[in-house]
């Protein structure tokens, strides 16, 4: 039971304390391995059928962070903080569901179970509607940038999501091919200052039981 308490204090602090940082110390770097080690703990999110169509580009070269900052609104986060994070939406990823599910395999899903639904889920994310298939891949992004900025700031480190970019901008100077589609922007590093205080909706204004309020 003390364990468990404590574990529930942890994780009501690490949820309570995370902030939309803006302000950056440009002084701290975070190493490759690091940041692999984020995104590792970060992909452990849920997908729809375990596709995984989350894909990353991690900006931390002070040359390429001056190239996405005009992209990015001029926000100045993605210059000092120590990384920016591109996370892509991948609206083929069922094309990897073979290589997902021998994987699974060899985690000890059992082949019959692999060979029965991997066919008709590829086919059914095959025949997915432009719409429907842009809507997965946002819908799963959320849910690993979500974990990866819970993931940074277990290690100490703050995040702001950024949707404030041109997407234009962003496929035509990173060359992102049709198939990904951008989510969002994650710069990651230490807060030079705090996050304004923010309020939340008592959840009676948002919440309702059983149909929907009017």
């Amino acid at each position: 039971m003390e364990m468990t308490q404590k574990v529930g204090a942890d994780f009501h602090a690490l949820i309570s304390e995370r902030q939309s940082i803006r302000s950056y110390d440009p002084s701290v770097s975070i190493s490759e391995e690091e940041l692999k080690e984020l995104l590792r703990e970060a992909t452990l999110a849920p997908s729809s059928s375990n596709l995984q169509p989350w894909r990353f580009v991690v900006v931390t070269d002070p040359a390429v962070k001056a190239e996405l900052l005009p992209i990015a609104n001029n926000q100045q986060q993605v210059v000092d903080a120590a990384a920016t994070v591109i996370l892509l939406g991948d609206t083929e990823a069922y094309k990897r569901a073979d290589r997902i599910y021998d994987l699974s395999v060899e985690a000890g899903m059992p082949k019959e179970a692999r060979d029965a639904y991997v066919p008709r889920m590829k086919e059914y994310y095959r025949t997915m509607s432009p719409e429907t298939a842009r809507s997965v891949a946002l819908i799963d992004g959320g849910l690993v940038a979500m974990q990866l900025m819970l993931a940074a700031k277990a290690r100490g480190y703050d995040t702001v999501p950024m949707g404030g970019f041109s997407h234009e901008k962003l496929i035509e100077h990173f060359q992102i091919p049709a198939h990904l589609i951008p989510v969002m922007l994650i710069s990651i590093g230490k807060a030079a200052g705090q996050g304004y205080p923010k309020a939340r909706l008592p959840i009676e204004e948002v919440t309702s039981w059983n149909k929907l309020d009017q």
